[in-house]
């Protein structure tokens, strides 16, 4: 199971901390991911960090600005978003997969709800 949490109203230019509470001891051996939809858009892909924390592979368009990193210890993996502008706003998802070769795609095996970010100008 997971749960995010810490979407909300921002405005742009600023910065938000996304969570993803994973319930799970079983969690530290998956390869964790974020994605978003916008309205009227398909998900994508953001970020991966893989079950150790070592590695971490960011889609371009938000490189530089978004960093992932995960808590083994409390089984939580963190979406650092800087910088924010009003193409950020989405419903934010975390997933999370045993397989690297699956995490930047829908076919992750588990996935959260979601959390709303909405930047306004």
């Amino acid at each position: 199971r997971l749960v995010e949490s810490g979407g909300g109203l921002v405005q742009a230019g600023g910065s938000l901390r996304l969570s993803c509470a994973t319930f799970s001891s079983e969690s530290t051996d998956y390869n964790m991911a974020w994605f978003r939809q916008a309205p009227g858009k398909e998900r994508e892909f953001l970020a991966a960090i893989d079950w150790s924390g070592t590695n971490a592979y960011y889609e371009p368009s938000v490189k530089g600005r978004f960093f992932i990193s995960r808590d083994n210890v409390n089984y939580m993996v963190y979406l650092q978003m800087n910088s924010l502008t009003p193409e950020d706003t989405a419903i934010y998802y975390c997933a999370g997969d045993l397989n690297w070769g699956r995490i930047m795609t829908d076919m992750n095996e588990y996935w959260g709800q979601g959390t709303q970010v909405t930047v306004s100008s």
